[in-house]
């Protein structure tokens, strides 16, 4: 068990209210004799109900005190613009769910601990997971002076035995218990369980936590219409709106739905194989919705050199490293890129799918043209056309020459 500093100080516990947390408020006092201030970053997924259920079960676990801090805003600004402008997503498939805000929760809970004048803070991550070098690699570039626990890791604690732990003292137990993992954000929710520990099948329906109904019970397609403003989501059905909650309606359209289901597998930070189930209804529209937008006001070479960094910069922020300048470098192109990125965009949605049925805007490049593709020549004649397909034909040519005579 780790030694702590001298002293009496609380020990600050980022908690999310699932069993790994929950276990931690109480066996941190057994064994540490301090006080326990859990801490709660919304960053999305909080309602007030939830907010209320959170406070009231850390103080049932023995919390001295929670904290909750409204973190929405701040992590769309900070981390979530930039994943829609990049178009972002993991294995051409993830889109950062919930580990792209781990940086964000670490960060506030740094500030935290300044502010109550600890030097003890905590988390629940366990040895196998990403989690634990993102908080951690976030927490010691922010606040190297600050001590770390996390005893779930360190004590290889199992999920059965801190159930039984929780059960045996008469302590609340999450919702989900031992058997789901659940991790919910304003850009999705991941699931892990005993089928995403190998690679052969699905969670159960029940296991989903926004679309569960969204098979057994079908709905009617709809078409709503999605407002961006400089890559930034602006609008819904002609609503002016904040992007965050542009991003929770899209979320709740999509969910009943079934749209962003999936389940990725991929490399971990650590270097295994990893496989977790997510839900992210509001990123897959929107990133899709995004993508189209931009093939339309945007140029092939913008589009092709702005990939080229959607890539590195998502797996930056996959690992923890979102505090890195280079990020900086590579958002600062995002956002340049992203000045003509302004228009509308129709999406209809069935069970299980959003299709972009069409987009629109005032920098439309297509419409730009006098031409009409693959029916009339615009600002070029048909002599010109000729003599283009010439030329461009010219270095197949000479290589298929130079190649005849051996």
């Amino acid at each position: 068990m780790s030694t702590l500093p001298p002293g009496n100080e609380p020990i600050l516990l980022a908690f999310s209210g699932g069993l790994d947390t929950s276990f931690l408020v109480p066996w941190l006092s057994e064994n540490y004799k301090r006080p326990i201030i859990t801490v709660t970053v919304d960053t999305g997924g909080i309602d007030a109900e939830a907010a209320k259920v959170l406070d009231q079960r850390a103080r049932a676990l023995g919390a001295k005190d929670h904290i909750l801090v409204e973190a929405k805003p701040a992590y769309f600004e900070q981390v979530i613009k930039y994943l829609i402008m990049g178009n972002v997503k993991r294995g051409q498939m993830y889109p950062l769910c919930v580990g792209a805000e781990r940086v964000m929760q670490a960060q506030i809970i740094a500030e935290y601990a300044r502010k109550l004048g600890t030097k003890v803070v905590a988390h629940g991550c366990t040895a196998a997971g990403n989690d634990q070098v993102r908080f951690e690699v976030a927490i010691r570039t922010l606040a190297p002076e600050l001590t770390i626990l996390a005893p779930v890791r360190d004590q290889a604690f199992k999920r059965p035995d801190q159930l039984k732990y929780l059960q045996d003292r008469n302590l609340t137990i999450p919702p989900y218990g031992a058997a789901y993992s659940v991790n919910r954000g304003l850009w999705g929710v991941t699931i892990g369980g005993k089928e995403t520990l190998t690679s052969e099948g699905s969670i159960p329906d029940h296991a989903w936590v926004l679309s569960k109904d969204a098979y057994s019970n079908p709905q009617a397609p709809e078409t709503h219409t999605i407002g961006f403003e400089k890559g930034i989501p602006s609008s819904l059905d002609g609503v002016k709106l904040d992007a965050v909650s542009v991003i929770e309606k899209v979320e709740a359209i999509g969910a009943k739905f079934g749209v962003g289901r999936g389940i990725h597998l991929g490399d971990t930070i650590i270097g295994t194989k990893g496989r977790v189930a997510f839900e992210a209804p509001a990123a897959e529209v929107l990133i899709s919705a995004h993508r189209e937008l931009e093939k339309l006001v945007m140029t092939g070479r913008q589009q092709r050199v702005k990939e080229m960094l959607s890539g590195p910069y998502g797996d930056l922020v996959h690992e923890g490293q979102h505090l890195d300048p280079v990020c900086r470098d590579m958002e600062a192109l995002f956002v340049n890129s992203q000045a003509r990125v302004t228009g509308e965009v129709k999406v209809q949605y069935h069970p299980g799918n959003a299709f972009v049925a069409g987009v629109t805007s005032p920098y439309s490049i297509m419409a730009a043209s006098k031409g009409v593709y693959g029916e009339a020549a615009g600002e070029w004649t048909a002599a010109d056309a000729l003599g283009f397909s010439k030329m461009v034909g010219l270095p197949g040519m000479f290589w298929t020459r130079a190649g005849q005579g051996k």
